[in-house]
């Protein structure tokens, strides 16, 4: 047996080869890397994104011919070129019926949300004024039951606290603006609220 020598070396791998490498089947990470790395060779250099695509709809298509020359049905010309001519035709045909149901289908599915999303919210805003009405009809109420209560306290607390108002502000009741407060009376005024004696 001889032992290998530059012989036995694939002339691919012979780095004195100039034959240009083989080409392999690309994979999509191989194919996801090298365009990685050509992203990558210049940072500076401006990328183009394609734009997004707009969908279609039923208008953008081409119309339907007005005139048809030749009609034809599915078993016209079997087996020659128009077999796929009429193939083509009932495609977009297809295609175009297809387009116009989808619409249809959302304009209906659209406007009977915006009819239930109506009908929700002129319910609520129904439930929210009964609320409100409740509410306030309740208040008036307390505050008109709490009024009589308070107008009858405030004017027996407003005939008590006539000495201690006037003791505070230096009147003593009395109206001389002249009278001086003595400094201990503000210590000794008695304020508004509950005292406890202890026995």
């Amino acid at each position: 047996m001889s032992e290998p020598g530059p012989e036995s070396i694939p002339t691919s791998a012979d780095p004195r080869s100039k034959r240009p490498l083989k080409r392999r089947a690309v994979t999509a990470q191989s194919q996801q890397a090298s365009q990685i790395e050509s992203l990558f060779r210049d940072p500076a250099k401006e990328i183009k994104l394609p734009g997004s695509s707009k969908q279609r709809t039923s208008a953008s298509l081409p119309p339907p011919p007005e005139i048809v020359a030749n009609v034809q049905g599915s078993s016209a010309g079997a087996g020659s070129g128009e077999f796929h001519v009429y193939k083509a035709s009932r495609r977009r045909e297809y295609e175009r019926m297809r387009m116009m149901e989808n619409e249809i289908n959302k304009e209906t599915e659209d406007s009977h949300w915006a009819k239930q999303r109506e009908e929700t919210r002129r319910k609520d805003e129904e439930k929210t004024g009964k609320n409100r009405k409740r509410r306030e009809k309740r208040n008036a109420a307390k505050n008109k039951k709490r009024g009589a209560a308070s107008n009858g306290k405030e004017l027996e607390s407003m005939a008590a606290d006539a000495p201690t108002q006037g003791a505070l502000s230096g009147l003593d009741g009395k109206t001389d603006e002249n009278q001086s407060l003595p400094a201990d009376a503000v210590e000794h005024a008695e304020t508004a609220g509950l005292i406890i004696h202890e026995d």
